[in-house]
C-alpha cells in the first residue's frame, strides 16, 4: 500500500513553513504513539512547535496545560507514552542546550542520543509518517530558510526509514 507524500518548499518566497507540518505530525504521534521514533539532524534547537495559548490542545495535556510546547517538550511527552526515541546529531555546542533539556525531560524514558561529526541527514520519523529533506530542526530551518522537504504519511516509507536508520547506527547501541 502506498502512502501520501507532499513535497513542500518553505521559506520567505513561498510563505510556507514546516513548523505546522511538524506540529501536526508530533500531535498525531502523541495521540497514537508508535514503538520507535527517530530524529536525525546535524543541528537541533528547542524550537517552539505547538502554540496552545488559546487552549486548542488542552485535551492532550494534564491538568496544567502549557501555553507553548517546544520540540523537547513534545518528544518527552511522546517518550513518556512509551515510544523509544533515538536522536542523531553532531557533537556541536549549538545542540547542547536542546540535548541537555531533552535529557532532563526524558530521564527514565527510552531515549538514546548519538553524536557523530559526519551526520548530515535531516529526518524525523514516527509510527507511520516522516518528514525529510534539507531542513535542520532549528528556528532558521523551520521558520526562515528556503528548504525543500517531503512529508510522507502511510505506506512503508516510515518503516523502511526506521529500519535503515537502526542498521546505520547499530554500532552505537
Amino acid at each position: 500500500m502506498s502512502g501520501l507524500e507532499r513535497p513542500v518548499r518553505t521559506g520567505e518566497h513561498t510563505a510556507v513553513y514546516a513548523d505546522a507540518i511538524l506540529a501536526m505530525a508530533l500531535v498525531g504521534e502523541l495521540t497514537s504513539p508508535g514503538a520507535v521514533m527517530w530524529l536525525v539532524s546535524p543541528w537541533i534547537s528547542d524550537v517552539k512547535i505547538l502554540a496552545n495559548s488559546q487552549g486548542t490542545y488542552d485535551d492532550l495535556f494534564d491538568d496544567n496545560p502549557p501555553s507553548n510546547c517546544s520540540l523537547a517538550d513534545l518528544l518527552a511527552r511522546i517518550t513518556a507514552a512509551g515510544t523509544s526515541l533515538t536522536v542523531v546529531t553532531r557533537p556541536d555546542t549549538h545542540n547542547a542546550q536542546f540535548l541537555g533539556r531533552l535529557r532532563r525531560l526524558t530521564s527514565g524514558h527510552a531515549v538514546r542520543i548519538i553524536q557523530s561529526p559526519a551526520v548530515h541527514e535531516k529526518t524525523i520519523c514516527g509510527r507511520d509518517w516522516m518528514l525529510t529533506g534539507s531542513m535542520n530542526f532549528t528556528v532558521r530551518g523551520l521558520l526562515e530558510n528556503d528548504e525543500a522537504v517531503s512529508y510522507k504519511v502511510g505506506g512503508s516509507d516510515a518503516a523502511q526509514a526506521r529500519l535503515e536508520l537502526a542498521h546505520r547506527w547499530k554500532e552505537h547501541q
